[in-house]
């Protein structure tokens, strides 16, 4: 028995099986395209370095500008502590014993005692702050310098003039007075002199000596240091 027969006694109609197309090729095999792959941040780089190298951080202006402020106002803070320390500061000169410079003095020199001018005691209050000695050949020259509670005192005995004397300590121009006469002294009578700026002066000569007494204190009290002017040996 044929086919046919069993699928009409079957009751399945004969059909006829469609015919397979295979897929046309129309060329060689395309490779399939390329996916792009995902982008990758990219590495960050460092900033190329300035000469000079700055800091590793930003500065701002503001912050600059209140550093200085302050450095400022402790800088100003430590002068004005400073000016104030000082202002109460009470400095005084050291005290030097000028007569026992005036024995060396006398032992040193060859003619002994009648050597030196020197005052053979201050008033009271005074003291001496510094003493110098400069022999001349014939007389040593003394430049003493005094104070009293409230002004300066200078006594000079030198070869040179009295009005070399005066232009180097009182003035260039200074204004003669009237001489006084100094009871006592070693010099008897000394001329006067004022300058401008308060300073008074008494000049006299001794022993080929120019003999110069000056400062801020009273004329009296200049006298009073003139009289006590000698040439004794200085007491041991």
């Amino acid at each position: 028995m044929g086919l046919g027969t069993r699928l009409r006694r079957s009751g399945v109609s004969e059909q006829a099986e469609p015919d397979r197309v295979a897929p046309e090729q129309s060329g060689p095999e395309q490779p399939l395209p390329e996916q792009p792959l995902p982008e990758q941040p990219a590495p960050e780089q460092a900033a190329p370095e300035r000469s000079g190298q700055q800091g590793r951080y930003t500065r701002s202006t503001g912050g600059m500008v209140g550093a200085l402020m302050v450095t400022l106002l402790v800088i100003g803070a430590f002068v004005a502590f400073r000016a104030f320390d000082r202002s109460n500061l009470d400095v005084k000169p050291e005290r030097v014993d000028y007569l026992s410079q005036v024995r060396i003095a006398q032992q040193s020199s060859p003619d002994g005692a009648g050597d030196v001018v020197y005052p053979a005691r201050l008033p009271a209050g005074w003291y001496a702050t510094n003493v110098t000695f400069s022999p001349d050949g014939t007389r040593t020259g003394i430049d003493l310098s005094m104070l009293t509670p409230d002004d300066y005192v200078g006594y000079v005995a030198s070869p040179e003039s009295v009005a070399d004397l005066l232009t180097t300590y009182v003035d260039p121009h200074p204004t003669a007075g009237a001489p006084v006469e100094v009871d006592g002294s070693i010099a008897p009578r000394w001329d006067t002199w004022t300058d401008g700026g308060g300073d008074t002066a008494l000049s006299a000569q001794h022993g080929g000596q120019s003999l110069l007494v000056f400062g801020t204190t009273s004329p009296a009290q200049l006298e009073q240091l003139a009289a006590s002017l000698t040439t004794a040996n200085v007491a041991h």
